[in-house]
């Protein structure tokens, strides 16, 4: 099962996201990849996030077609010194993280930064996870209005590739019972972002 950052019983990451993006001759074949263990989780019902009714009619994810130009090399800066603080959620849980590191990048022709958070404490077993949730220009419009994120493995290098292909919604995109954490405004994208997932319920 693929943990998606919301309140469920056990955390566990499957090797689809545990697989870190390459940019380059591979990426189109990486991200066929990637989505077809994206809607296997979503098609069977002891890992989907929907509904028993949606998950009836479901035929796969919507997804941006592939596009190289959002697979970009970042470089990555540590932060040794962040304090942890409460990040907002879809409900009233708000879990504990601090900004691991920040990365810059060059995408749609401007330089911009995003953080990356680590979970204050780890979840046990997965102390190497990172997560990069993000907003963007097509919010509420082309995708899911809350946000969408993204996946890191620690340790990072000064380098990283940072694949917007790879971008999928919170669990809440699909289905209320989930909680789900909103982006902090650090990470807002001031461009559109057409890679990824699409749609979602609007929330």
């Amino acid at each position: 099962m693929i943990t998606r950052h919301i309140l469920l019983a056990a955390l566990t990451v499957s090797a689809v996201e545990r697989t870190a993006a390459q940019c380059g001759g591979s990426g189109r074949a990486a991200f066929d990849a990637y989505w077809q263990g994206m809607n296997t989780e979503f098609a069977d019902s002891a890992t989907s996030p929907l509904t028993e009714e949606a998950r009836r009619h479901f035929n796969g994810l919507d997804v941006f077609p592939f596009d190289s130009a959002y697979c970009v090399r970042a470089t990555f800066t540590r932060v040794s010194d962040a304090e942890p603080f409460a990040m907002a959620t879809t409900r009233t849980r708000t879990p504990t993280y601090k900004v691991h590191g920040l990365l810059r990048f060059t995408l749609n022709g401007t330089g911009r930064t995003l953080e990356v958070y680590e979970s204050v404490p780890p979840h046990p077993g997965h102390e190497d996870h990172l997560f990069v949730p993000f907003t963007d220009l097509t919010n509420g419009d082309e995708t899911y209005g809350v946000g969408r994120y993204l996946d890191l493995v620690a340790p990072l290098g000064p380098e990283v590739d940072l694949d917007f292909n790879r971008a999928y919604n919170p669990y809440c995109a699909y289905n209320d019972k989930y909680s789900c954490p909103i982006p902090p405004k650090a990470n807002h994208l001031i461009t559109p972002v057409r890679a990824g997932v699409r749609g979602g319920s609007g929330h």
